[in-house]
């Protein structure tokens, strides 16, 4: 039997969330992972064949009522929340698992936070992360220890959802000064910085992780080593531009979604999201990933 304390993680049939639990039970850490009851029968199934590594899964909901929820929760001491949604899941949802983590006698709460620095941002700067904020406010009092886990954006996100390259075109774009640094992390590094958060005892507030502080030029240079392809490098405006194209769009649209990719991006071009420090040394047992080297490994699938 394992000596490390159980684990239970909200969002394991998620990208992320799945690759916490993976890291977890590398670590041979108990884990207990919640499954909504309509959950993608593929993901359903990559978790249901981690039961042969130790992993419990329990059926529920974070929106169930606290108490249902607290029995779910059971013996872990430790809840991570990598839930992905609307503010019926990121603020209500978090909210009702942290009481329903505090019934089961847990000791410590990770919110779904994996961001840029969400501490330096205001409202309205990013509606996704205006909800996150939300949520710390509404779970404020607790007597969980919470720990937050920062990890700039994602390589996946950067070559893909941002939509920053145009393969086609053989073009990769930006906003604002191509030397800005950016914090960026694969979704499996963040997973394992994670994990190593959690089974730390000592850790508290919010830690800041990075695979790598690259700016758009650099980060321009990686994507051309790691796929073997010659891009342009074109710029789009300035970082008030991409404000202004940003508010143009939001009168042009009822859906938020339209234009959040923009405002991922402003948080990140104009700086105001940039991690002041790093906390990648207080566990040298992770080393992260390149950028060359994720985009050389999934160049055949962008």
């Amino acid at each position: 039997m394992s000596s490390l304390p159980k684990i239970f993680v909200a969002g394991a049939t998620g990208l992320l969330g799945g690759r916490i639990v993976r890291a977890l039970l590398d670590q041979d850490a108990p884990v207990r992972a919640l499954v909504r009851p309509g959950a993608g029968e593929e993901r359903k199934r990559a978790l249901t064949a981690l039961r042969a590594d130790g992993l419990e899964l329990v059926e529920g909901d974070i929106t169930d009522p606290a108490e249902r929820l607290a029995e779910a929760v059971g013996d872990a001491t430790t809840v991570i929340s990598a839930v992905q949604g609307g503010p019926e899941v990121i603020v209500d949802g978090q909210a009702n698992l942290v009481r329903a983590a505090e019934k089961a006698g847990a000791q410590r709460f990770i919110p779904s936070d994996f961001a840029v620095d969400v501490t330096k941002l205001d409202d309205g700067d990013n509606f996704m992360i205006d909800w996150r904020r939300q949520a710390a406010a509404a779970s404020a009092g607790t007597r969980l220890e919470v720990v937050s886990v920062l990890n700039g954006a994602f390589y996946e996100v950067m070559t893909g959802f941002m939509g920053l390259i145009d393969w086609e075109q053989g073009t990769l774009s930006h906003w604002g000064d191509p030397d800005q640094p950016l914090d960026l992390t694969s979704v499996a590094d963040t997973a394992a910085y994670t994990a190593a958060v959690a089974l730390d005892p000592a850790a508290t507030g919010t830690l800041r992780f990075a695979g790598e502080v690259l700016s758009m030029r650099q980060f321009h240079d990686a994507v051309q080593r790691g796929s073997g392809r010659t891009l342009r490098l074109r710029h789009l405006g300035t970082a008030d531009d991409l404000r202004a194209e940003i508010t143009r769009r939001a009168a042009l649209t009822q859906n938020p979604f339209d234009y959040v990719a923009l405002q991922y991006q402003w948080c990140m071009v104009s700086g105001k999201g940039k991690f002041d420090t790093l906390d990648n040394a207080r566990y040298p047992q992770v080393t992260p990933q390149p950028l060359t080297d994720f985009v050389r490994a999934a160049a055949p699938a962008l």
